[in-house]
């Protein structure tokens, strides 16, 4: 079906307006072909333009402050028409604005989905994210954990973060004959993937305050000052070996691996929506800037620990007092550490202790 109108075309060759009639022709699918006759020319040229080769807006309502409206001919110019005169003839001629074209006039649509999309961002970060990293991580290579887990250690001792040790080794032999005996007592119960079993290393380290943290692929690192707060609180190694049990469930959940997952999953993504993807990192780099776990992963570690010591015999009371004096001691230290420090994400400390030395935590799954 055809509709016939009247308009000004601004050709782009001249500044004058020229006299054109306008053939709108329908194609039975919701499109139209546009034909111009130039009128102040005797047998000028018709101009033929096909389906998707003009474009015009949806904004314009009867009753607008501007009657006529401007439909873009792309090289060959624009049209100025009557606007009612130009929707009626595409109703006539069947013709629908493109779906683009539609939302342009619905702005409560818009903003319904500006925020169902920002709600499926927020949700997908705080579940879907943590869910697919848990899954990806059951699949990471052992020899892919213990390359990000060198790359980190050897990041934090080349910028001054981590120094040298300069705990005396008869003490650091002591420290490591105790946790071993820690990791050979670890109860089938409490391994969450019998098939994963990494090469634990304890490595001691100067810098970072009183601190304790764990890399992928099984690297503990234990500071100096964090076995002279024990000493000083009067506290015995079981105080310190309750501080490795809990990063040692850290690692035999994959919680290093899957917080660089999740990091590497946020980034992909923000570089899909931004462009970019030049800030995609997923070795060393991406762990030591976030090494943080998120409290979920934190609460595994406190239930982990807590089921490890009791399983061993162990008293839990010293373990938490060390949990308190350590959060003392950064509290006071200027400036604080890189944000690696297996407080910064916890529950409230003091909550924590009380369920510590009680034998229990909040959120671990009683047998």
């Amino acid at each position: 079906m055809d509709a016939t109108l009247r308009g000004r075309w601004f050709d782009g060759r001249s500044s004058q307006a020229r006299p054109v009639l306008l053939r709108l022709a329908g194609d039975g699918r919701g499109r139209a072909s546009l034909r111009l006759h130039p009128l102040d020319v005797s047998g000028a040229p018709t101009l033929q333009l096909g389906p998707g080769r003009f474009e015009w807006p949806d904004t314009w309502e009867p009753g607008s402050a501007s009657p006529r409206l401007t439909v873009d001919l792309g090289t060959h110019g624009s049209l100025d028409v009557e606007g009612r005169a130009w929707h009626d003839a595409l109703a006539a001629c069947g013709t629908r604005a493109s779906i683009a074209q539609r939302l342009q006039r619905r702005w409560r649509l818009i903003l319904v989905a500006l925020l169902a999309t920002a709600l499926i961002v927020w949700a997908f970060g705080r579940w879907g994210t943590p869910w697919l990293a848990g899954q990806l991580a059951r699949h990471a290579p052992l020899e892919w954990e213990l390359q990000i887990s060198r790359e980190a250690l050897a990041q934090l001792d080349s910028q001054g973060t981590l120094r040298p040790s300069k705990l005396p080794r008869e003490r650091q032999a002591q420290l490591q004959a105790a946790f071993k005996a820690l990791q050979a007592q670890v109860p089938p119960t409490l391994q969450p993937d019998a098939r994963y079993a990494p090469p634990i290393s304890l490595q001691f380290r100067g810098g970072l305050g009183a601190n304790a943290f764990a890399l992928p692929g099984g690297t503990l690192v234990i500071t100096d000052d964090m076995v002279a707060l024990a000493g000083k609180q009067g506290l015995d190694d079981q105080a310190l070996i309750g501080v490795l049990a809990h990063e040692l469930g850290h690692v035999l959940h994959r919680h290093g691996t899957r917080r660089v997952i999740e990091l590497s999953v946020l980034n992909v993504g923000m570089a899909l929506v931004l462009g970019d993807v030049s800030g995609v990192v997923t070795t060393g780099g991406t762990l030591v800037a976030g090494l943080a776990y998120s409290r979920d992963h934190e609460r595994e570690a406190d239930c982990f620990a807590i089921a490890l010591m009791q399983a061993t015999g162990r008293p839990l009371a010293p373990m938490a007092d060390l949990l308190l004096a350590a959060e003392r001691s950064q509290s006071k230290a200027a400036g604080g550490g890189p944000g690696i420090d297996w407080l910064s994400t916890h529950p409230d400390t003091a909550v924590r202790a009380e369920a510590m030395k009680a034998g229990k935590a909040p959120a671990c799954k009683r047998p």
